[in-house]
């Protein structure tokens, strides 16, 4: 598996996208105290952009894909 191929499947994406979606919205209000936001912030980051392109970097270092089949 080459990085940067797709490996994230459709389950795993939406899961990802809200997940990230939710952790950015605690930074934003502020919910999380102050070293540890930026951690939350940079963690719904990557899953919010894993989850939209559908690429896990570390999917393909582990050999690991939910995708199922190929598309």
């Amino acid at each position: 598996m080459k990085i940067g191929e797709k490996n994230v499947g459709m389950i795993d994406r939406v899961i990802r996208i809200i997940l990230g979606i939710i952790l950015l919205y605690l930074f934003v209000v502020n919910t999380v105290a102050a070293p540890w936001s930026y951690l939350v912030a940079l963690i719904g980051l990557i899953l919010l952009v894993t989850g939209i392109i559908g690429t896990c970097p570390l999917y393909s270092m582990l050999g690991m894909n939910t995708l199922g089949k190929k598309e």
